[in-house]
């Protein structure tokens, strides 16, 4: 972690807020086994740090008590999905914890989300927050609230497993579209890339409620027409139907940036054949970070 001065101000620590976001997405995304969960996961998480922040006083290690109350966020999500493997029974075995090479480090770093959520749950942090996030031993008994000798311990183990796991033939089935999907995502981004927004405005419910994540939320068709109103104005994106985390999805590329991948998603929700919720990462392009997205 890179070292952040001591804070009691309520602008130091919304101006951390900012900063941090992506990185503890990144961890809450590879705790939890999604970059969609993870994004509300890291949501209440903000909320939380907020809330604790009136009465905290001067935090002396401002990176270290965020990533603290993601991880605890995190683990009460995983804890209402029933899928908590227990943090108890782990020997704390004193042991050297071996230095990885660069190669073994990107191939960690770059663990599907899929990969993550096959290790025991504090293996899972402690991987994450040294091998993906490059925090200090240190840094994850002070997180994850356990001793030196329980950090290297689920570190070791941790490693071993991706190893194993790595090893192993990628059987899971191939998501795709349904045709229902398709075609009703098929006919937005045809309206959406043609800028026909009166089109678009049709398919959306009278009481649509919208999320643009990190920036703002509007609700019923007047205030949400402004939003089309705003991506008339710019020319960095183009839509395509397709599929996040198996999840039908809208991927949004930058048509001035041939041959790279998306930028950002947008998730839509449906009710008799109208659009009712529209949730754009416009704001949040960091959340796409490690997305197991298909086209």
């Amino acid at each position: 972690m890179t070292v952040v001065p001591e804070t009691s101000d309520a602008a130091d620590i919304e101006r951390l807020l900012i900063a941090m976001r992506p990185r503890l997405h990144r961890y809450c995304a590879r705790m939890v086994g999604s970059v969609i969960d993870g994004e509300d996961v890291l949501q209440d998480a903000l909320i939380k740090a907020v809330e604790a922040h009136a009465s905290a006083g001067t935090i002396g290690n401002p990176e270290g008590w965020l990533f603290r109350i993601a991880h605890n966020t995190a683990l009460d999500f995983l804890r209402r999905r029933s899928r908590l493997e227990t943090l108890q029974g782990d020997a704390e075995v004193d042991m050297i914890v071996d230095q990885l090479d660069a190669v073994e480090s990107r191939q960690i770093a770059a663990t599907t989300l899929r990969t993550f959520m096959r290790l025991p749950v504090a293996q899972r942090a402690s991987v994450i927050l040294m091998d993906v996030l490059g925090c200090s031993l240190k840094e994850i008994c002070e997180v994850m609230d356990c001793s030196l000798p329980a950090a290297k311990a689920f570190l070791h183990r941790g490693r071993a497993q991706l190893r194993e796991i790595a090893a192993e033939p990628d059987d899971a089935p191939q998501a795709r579209l349904s045709d229902a999907d398709r075609a009703r995502l098929g006919a937005y981004v045809a309206h959406f890339n043609a800028r026909d927004f009166d089109a678009i405005r049709a398919m959306i419910a009278d009481d649509i409620r919208l999320d643009l994540v990190n920036k703002t939320r509007m609700r019923g068709k007047a205030e949400v027409s402004r939003y089309f109103g705003n991506y008339a104005s710019v020319s960095d994106w183009h839509l395509v139907p397709g599929l996040v985390e198996g999840r039908p999805a809208i991927l949004v590329f930058d048509p001035n940036e041939r041959g790279s991948g998306p930028k950002y998603f947008m998730l839509l929700d449906w009710s008799a054949g109208q659009v009712t919720v529209i949730r754009d990462f416009r704001h949040a392009a960091y959340v796409i970070d490690g997305a197991d997205y298909l086209i």
